[in-house]
This record gives structure tokens, C-alpha cells and sequence, in this order.
């Protein structure tokens, strides 16, 4: 419980908004500090392009294959004004510990933590590694830097982000887009004397309402709750008085994709609709990736991880909407399976927390993970 509460009140957030944004440092030092406790060696890895943020490896034991836990150190923002309580300050109540992160996903570093306390080091056959990152609620900056650095590590990977306890092996890819277009500002008596941005986005809402039908309707999975793609008006914001032309405006989108969908075929789709919708209005058009893609997850029902996660947890492995860095951990050679004590319902959202009754439910299946794994198996 105290380490859950110094990682709570340690603000790590990770924002696309450079106002909003933290250094994650403070917080993977604590880490290094308990992991090097437990007897392993801690390495902290600078991300290049992002100075302020560190990704942190922690191994004990030696050899090909073993098992990696991996979670990410940083949280969303959040509206202090809109919580009950300070949600830099674990709080229990009702049988919740409340605070930014509870659920998604700072208990999984103190879950680990003291489920290794029962766990004899000594007797590892394969070695057991803890992986925390960062800007996973933003750049995925952590995740892709492990990528580029061509490093090895296990065999199998569990994350632990807020599943219910249920083990998820499919996720959607997820597209950020931000389309803007300029035109030109005048006085609202006479629209000829100007081009209306905001006139113009309507039109390009209209395109993508209609693009986003054509597409739900050729791609459909059951496998997922919502088993069409998906494609969400974020934000607008345009224009500054009514009785001026608006000569500028912006919009968001975000996509959540099914697996085997080609992210930047449908990248082309957004931007050529868009194109075409303003296409002959005078209006100047320009696009931005907010993230380059994150990809879809599917870890194969058959590997070992997957098989394992649905016996200790005694379910099927399921599918989400949300995206994780498993994709990026299956890349560095890994199969990955998702599964954490938190719900993904109490994500993002003021007073988050994490039920009392999912930490041994989710010890206990980590400690017979590890032994299975670690222990019990063969290198």
C-alpha cells in the first residue's frame, strides 16, 4: 500500500499538450529503487526524443525466453476541481482505493511488487523481467523506442492494463487525425468578401459521416463489443466573433480500427474525402497525424502466454477497443497477452479507482504465472 501511494502522488502525466506534459522520472526512479530491493538489476534507458522521459528494465535471473511484466508510468491529465478527493493522494474508501492512475495503471507496479516478495529468485529457469514506460497516453514514445533499439527480451509479455481480470489478446489500431483548413476572414454582411472555414468543415463532416458508413460497412468483427470500425468527431474550434467570415478552422478525429485494416490505406481514405469535400471552394486544406498509428493486437489464441492467462484466470481471451503497447511488444519478438486488475470503465475519468477486492485475485495469478513460467519451465 505505501509504494501504490508514493506512485499516486507522483504526477507523471503524459499529454499531447506540452503545457500538460511531465517528466516520468521521479516515478521510475522509485521503481528502481524497490526493484533493485528485490534483487534485480535496473537499468533506466532516456528516451532520445523525448529528454524527460525514461523507459526502466528490471531483470532478475538470466537466459532466453522468461516472461516480461510490463506497464506504462504515466497517466492521462485530469480536472482536479471535478474529483472528491486529491487525486494526487491514494485515498480508501468503500473499499476503493481512489487516485489518478489507480485503475489504469499504477496499482500494477505495487501488485508485482509484493507478489515478488513471495518469489524466490533464486530458483528462476528463465529469466523474469519488469518493464515500465512512458507515454503511453500520448506519443507511445516508450514503447516505439524499444522498438527502434532492436532490444530482446522474453519470450511471453503480460501487461497489466485495466482488464477486469479477463485476459485480452485482440485490440483495435487507433488513427488520430487533425484536418485544418484556412480560408479568408470578412465582414459576416457579405459572404463574398470571404471564404468560410467553418462553412467548409461542415462539408468535410458530411464526406466522412458518409465514409465512415461505406467503411463500418465492408469491415465487421464479432469478435469485438463494438464490431465495426469507428470514427469519432473529437474537437472543432474555429473562427473568433459572429460577425466576422471564419478564416480558419480545426478539427480532430479519432479512428479505432479492426486488426488486418491498413492504417495508412485508411489515412489516405480520411484525407482524400476530405480533399474532395472542399474541393473548388477556394479553401486551403492541410493534415496532421496527431500519433503516427498504433496498431491492432492479435496474439495467436495458441501461444503459451494466452493459454496460460485464460487457465489462471478461467475465461477466454477477449477482445477491445483500447489501444496498449502490446503490438509494439509483440514487434520486439514477444507474444503478449493483456490483463490487469483495474476496469477500463474507470479510466480517464475523475475519481478513478480500483477495487480492494481485485488485488489477490490478481496476485495470486500473477505468483502462478511466474512459476509456471519462470520456475516450473525449462529454458
Amino acid at each position: 500500500m505505501d509504494c501504490f501511494a508514493a506512485l499516486i502522488a507522483q504526477p507523471s502525466i503524459s499529454s499531447f499538450d506540452p503545457r500538460l506534459d511531465l517528466s516520468n522520472r521521479t516515478m521510475v526512479e522509485l521503481l528502481a529503487t524497490w526493484f533493485e530491493g528485490l534483487g534485480f538489476t535496473v537499468e533506466l534507458i532516456p528516451v532520445q526524443t523525448e529528454p524527460a522521459k525514461f523507459n526502466l528494465i528490471a531483470c532478475a535471473g538470466s537466459g532466453p525466453g522468461g516472461l516480461v511484466l510490463a506497464g506504462h508510468t504515466d497517466t492521462v491529465p485530469c480536472d482536479v476541481a471535478a474529483w472528491r478527493q486529491d487525486p494526487f493522494r491514494l485515498t480508501e474508501r468503500d473499499n476503493k482505493l481512489y487516485g489518478l492512475g489507480a485503475a489504469d495503471m499504477k496499482c500494477f507496479f505495487p501488485i508485482v511488487i509484493d507478489t515478488l516478495r513471495d518469489v524466490d529468485l533464486t530458483r528462476l529457469r528463465q529469466p523474469l523481467y519488469m518493464l515500465a514506460t512512458c507515454d503511453e497516453e500520448s506519443t507511445m514514445s516508450g514503447a516505439r523506442a524499444l522498438v527502434a533499439s532492436g532490444r530482446q527480451l522474453g519470450r511471453s509479455a503480460l501487461i497489466g492494463e485495466p482488464t477486469g481480470l479477463k485476459p485480452v489478446n485482440r485490440h483495435k489500431a487507433i488513427i488520430m487525425e487533425k484536418i485544418r483548413l484556412i480560408g479568408r476572414s470578412g465582414h459576416a454582411s457579405d459572404p463574398a468578401l470571404g471564404i468560410n472555414a467553418l462553412e467548409g468543415m461542415h462539408e468535410v463532416i458530411t464526406g466522412l459521416q458518409q465514409w465512415r458508413t461505406a467503411i463500418q460497412a465492408a469491415n465487421h468483427d464479432p469478435a469485438f463489443r463494438v464490431a465495426v470500425p469507428t470514427l469519432n468527431f473529437g474537437s472543432i474550434h474555429g473562427g473568433d466573433n459572429p460577425n466576422r467570415i471564419c478564416g480558419d478552422c480545426e478539427m480532430t478525429i479519432d479512428l479505432r480500427l479492426l486488426p488486418g485494416m491498413d492504417l495508412e490505406e485508411v489515412r489516405a481514405g480520411i484525407r482524400r474525402t476530405s480533399m474532395q469535400a472542399v474541393d473548388g471552394t477556394g479553401l486551403t486544406i492541410e493534415f496532421e497525424s496527431i500519433i503516427p498509428g498504433i496498431p491492432a493486437l492479435h496474439t495467436d489464441s495458441e501461444t503459451e502466454i494466452v493459454k496460460i492467462a485464460e487457465r489462471l484466470a478461467g475465461e477466454p481471451a477477449g477482445a477491445v477497443a483500447f489501444g496498449t503497447e502490446a503490438p509494439y511488444l509483440n514487434a520486439m519478438g514477444m507474444n503478449t497477452v493483456i490483463l490487469g486488475a483495474g476496469d477500463i470503465e474507470q479510466a480517464h475519468q475523475a475519481d478513478e479507482y480500483l477495487a480492494l477486492e481485485r488485488i489477490k485475485p490478481m496476485q495470486g495469478l500473477l505468483g502462478k504465472l511466474i512459476k509456471h513460467i519462470c520456475i516450473d519451465t525449462q529454458p
